[in-house]
């Protein structure tokens, strides 16, 4: 019947019936998911505030919440999104339906499935030890079959499309798609002991070099290159502008895959690893600042002739700010990269409010502005219920953002100066203590910052929740957002 439907929508030259059914589970679990990795994320910055708040038990210690916080904000609600924003654009930009739908039904439960089994291993200490890849090798497996069924549907789609032309959104989700699962499957090597303890197949430095090979680019590609894919696809589809410049986002592609593949050693620096290998990742880090900024000038460019709607339209704000914090984000890691700098703010909370910048102002908001955007088109109504409370959403989102990276910023910065600070007869001036001390009132600016940014969340999934359930016409309606 698909088939049928798709050969005769071919012949009318109109766009096929779409399977947005996915597409509704994966929104609806990326925001069910942002306010529950959100929420762990405020809980462990209490605890780093005000320690007692762990009340002694260890299942809800900073060491087991903190990784379990990590992958349910990047791989629920980030991968959830991911899901939904590429199942959304590839059917449009293809004129064709997913290539299976039962395959986008295991893909769903698939990861759900994952993500529940790292809810239960991760508080239980249940754990490799490796950032961003600390499931075990059961779920590890697992995350490789469904993202191979992924990739399967993805390309299918690609395969049967009615455009002959590949929009370059696809090029980003394909980047995405390959290299997530060439550095999942190469750092998830690793010799089963038990069901749930396994010792990886590299050994010191060898692991620590494949670790942050894979570390490094989880955030180029699946972070970054993913959700470039996002914005390049429902920031010209809200602003109803072409993108700026269609070769820049091409040059932007190739740049991006080819230099960030290179720059994983500059989290090593100072360690044991070669020095060449050290520069090398210095080196590519500081020329991964061109392609960057070039997709950041190519997104804010798209939006010339268009910013009066930046006053109107509060989903444009949502996709300008994460733009903006893109280009930011993009600069300061370079610039960390670089040894004299590296030497300053390394295991500090420097590095904190940089990687939230990233997480909150580039990945957070451009994801909440793509999912304003599909709610309403996929549950069939005109509009999102309300415009207003959009507006509020993106200031709380702003405010808290702003809060918790200059928080993070400045009790870097001073921990690292306080850390090297020495006495005229070469002993260290303050003792770590005292450090610790002098970081506490950050740590409740940051508290404050996340407890703003996920009572906004809440808001968004009360706007939502009116959204699916209001009838076409209520006069609750406030919005005035362009329709599909």
């Amino acid at each position: 019947m698909i088939e049928t439907n798709e050969k005769v929508s071919k012949q009318l030259d109109v766009p096929p019936i779409y399977d947005d059914e996915i597409v509704k589970k994966f929104s609806l679990a990326a925001l069910a998911f942002a306010i529950l990795g959100m929420f762990f994320g405020v809980w462990i910055a209490s605890e780093l505030a005000f320690p007692f708040m762990n009340f002694d038990l260890p299942w809800i210690s900073f060491g087991r919440l903190r990784p379990l916080h990590t992958n349910t904000v990047i791989f629920a609600f980030g991968g959830n999104l991911l899901f939904a924003a590429c199942y959304y654009s590839v059917q449009r930009t293809s004129r064709a339906r997913l290539f299976s739908d039962a395959i986008s039904n295991f893909t769903f439960w698939g990861w759900q499935i994952i993500i529940v089994l790292a809810a239960v291993t991760l508080p239980l200490g249940i754990t490799r030890g490796k950032e961003y890849a600390e499931l075990e090798w059961p779920i590890t497996i697992l995350i490789a079959v469904v993202w191979v069924a992924f990739a399967i549907n993805f390309f299918g789609t690609l395969y049967k499309r009615q455009e002959k032309h590949i929009y370059v959104a696809n090029w980003f989700f394909m980047a995405l798609i390959i290299a997530v699962a060439i550095l999942h499957i190469f750092n998830g090597l690793s010799y089963p002991v038990t069901l749930w303890k396994s010792y990886s197949v590299y050994s010191g430095l060898q692991d620590a070099m494949v670790q942050w090979w894979y570390g490094h680019n989880a955030v180029g590609f699946f972070l970054t290159a993913g959700f470039l894919g996002v914005m390049y696809y429902f920031l010209p589809k809200q602003a109803q502008r072409p993108v700026f410049s269609y070769r820049l986002s091409i040059v932007h592609f190739w740049g991006l895959i080819f230099i960030y593949v290179w720059a994983g050693p500059h989290h090593l620096l100072f360690t044991a690893l070669p020095e060449w290998t050290q520069t090398l990742g210095m080196t590519f880090s500081l020329i991964l600042l061109a392609p960057s900024w070039g997709g950041m000038i190519n997104g804010l460019f798209t939006l010339r002739g268009a910013w009066d709607k930046l006053r109107t339209d509060p989903i444009i704000k949502f996709m300008f700010v994460a733009i903006s914090f893109y280009g930011m984000s993009t600069f300061e890691g370079p610039m960390m990269a670089i040894r004299t700098v590296n030497a300053l703010s390394h295991y500090t909370d420097w590095t904190v409010g940089h990687v939230h910048s990233g997480a909150l102002g580039w990945v957070a908001m451009i994801s909440i502005g793509a999912l304003y955007y599909m709610f309403p088109r996929v549950f069939g109504k005109k509009e999102m219920y309300s415009t207003n409370l959009i507006n509020i959403h993106f200031w709380m989102s702003t405010i808290g953002t702003v809060l918790y990276i200059a928080a993070m910023w400045i009790s870097g910065v001073m921990q690292g100066l306080m850390w090297r600070a020495v006495n005229p007869d070469g002993t260290l001036t303050f003792t770590f203590a005292q450090t610790v001390a002098a970081m506490h009132p950050y740590y409740v600016i940051r508290l404050i910052g996340g407890i703003i940014f996920l009572s906004g969340m809440l808001l968004m999934a009360y706007n939502v929740f009116k959204t699916i359930t209001m009838v076409e016409g209520n006069e609750n309606n406030q919005s005035n957002l362009v329709t599909a």
